[in-house]
C-alpha cells in the first residue's frame, strides 16, 4: 500500500470513528462537553507514554481516556452540588488539566516528541508514517488499524445500545421509568467518546479532533427528520470531508486535519443558507395576504 492510498484511508477512518458518537454527542448537546475532553487528555497522553512509549498503545489509550471522563464526571458532579449552573463546571477543570498538559510538552517532559502544533492541530502525515509490516508486506500505516479497530468498536457498541441511547438522549425521565440506568449509560457513552478522542488525538489534535466529532453530525441534523437518515448523512458527510480534505490539503501541501475542518465548515455552512432560505420561502407562503 503506498503512503498517499494509506494516508487517505488513514483520513476517512479517522473521520468516521468521530463522526458516529458524534450523532449522539450533537442530540445530547454535549458538543463543549467533547471539546473539555479533547483538551483535558493532554497530560493523560503524556503520562501514559512515559509509560508505554508508544502513540498507538491501547493502555496509552485508555489511561488518557479516563483522563477525559474525570472531566465528564468531574462536571457532573459540580453541577449536582447546585452550587455552579451551565457550562461553568467544565470551564474550571479543563483549562487546568490542559495548562498542565502544556507545560509539560513545551518542558518536553521524559524527552516526549511533542510540540505545540502536534498538540493542536495534529499531523495526519506523521501519523501515518509508521507502516505495518506483515510477511515483509507493508499493508499500511499501524495508526489505521487502530482508528479502524476504534471505529469498530463504536459501531458495535452503537447497534448493541442504540434503543437505549435513543430513549435517554430524547426522553431519560422514561428511560429510568423504562428502568434503564441513564446515567450509566451516560457514562458509558462518554468514555467511548474520549477513547475515540483520544485515538484521534495524533491525526487531529486537541482542537480540530471537535470539528470531525460535531460538524458532521450537526450538518445531517439540519438535513434529516430521523435519526437513522441522521446517522447515515453523518456518515456521507465524514466520509466525503476527509477526502476532500485529504486532496486539498494535499495540493496545497498543508495540514490535512486542517483541510478536513475547513470542508466541513463549509458544508456547514452550505448547508445552513439552504435550510434558512428554504425555512424563508415556507413561512412567506403561508403568511395572511394583506388586503389594501
Amino acid at each position: 500500500m503506498s503512503f498517499v492510498l494509506g494516508t487517505m484511508l488513514l483520513a476517512v477512518i479517522t473521520a468516521l470513528a468521530c463522526a458516529l458518537p458524534g450523532v449522539f454527542v450533537v442530540l445530547r448537546r454535549n458538543s463543549m462537553l467533547v471539546d473539555a475532553i479533547s483538551h483535558s487528555i493532554l497530560p493523560g497522553i503524556i503520562f501514559g507514554y512515559f509509560f508505554t512509549h508508544n502513540f498507538n498503545s491501547p493502555f496509552m489509550i485508555t489511561a488518557a481516556a479516563l483522563a477525559g471522563l474525570a472531566v465528564v464526571l468531574g462536571s457532573e458532579w459540580l453541577t449536582r452540588t447546585g452550587l455552579l449552573t451551565g457550562d461553568a463546571p467544565q470551564g474550571l477543570i479543563f483549562p487546568a488539566l490542559f495548562s498542565a498538559g502544556v507545560i509539560l510538552v513545551t518542558l518536553e517532559f521524559a524527552n516526549i516528541h511533542l510540540d505545540t502544533h502536534m498538540v493542536l492541530a495534529g499531523d495526519l502525515n506523521i501519523a501515518a508514517w509508521e507502516p505495518l509490516i506483515i510477511a515483509g508486506t507493508r499493508v499500511g500505516p499501524a495508526y489505521l488499524y487502530v482508528m479502524f479497530g476504534v471505529l469498530l468498536i463504536n459501531a458495535i457498541f452503537l447497534a448493541l445500545f442504540y434503543s437505549k441511547l435513543k430513549v435517554t438522549t430524547f426522553d431519560p425521565q422514561f428511560a429510568t421509568s423504562l428502568g434503564i440506568q441513564s446515567g450509566l449509560m451516560n457514562t458509558a457513552f462518554m468514555f467511548l467518546v474520549s477513547v475515540t478522542v483520544t485515538a484521534a488525538f495524533n491525526a487531529a489534535g486537541a482542537i480540530l479532533v471537535i470539528a470531525l466529532v460535531v460538524v458532521p453530525a450537526a450538518t445531517a441534523y439540519l438535513l434529516a427528520t430521523r435519526l437513522p437518515v441522521m446517522i447515515a448523512l453523518t456518515a456521507l458527510i465524514a466520509v466525503a470531508g476527509a477526502l476532500a480534505g485529504f486532496w486539498v490539503a494535499y495540493v496545497l501541501n498543508a495540514a490535512t486535519s486542517a483541510g478536513m475542518s475547513v470542508f466541513y465548515g463549509l458544508v456547514f455552512a452550505a448547508v445552513l443558507i439552504v435550510t434558512k432560505s428554504r425555512q424563508g420561502r415556507i413561512q412567506r407562503r403561508h403568511q395572511p395576504a394583506v388586503l389594501s
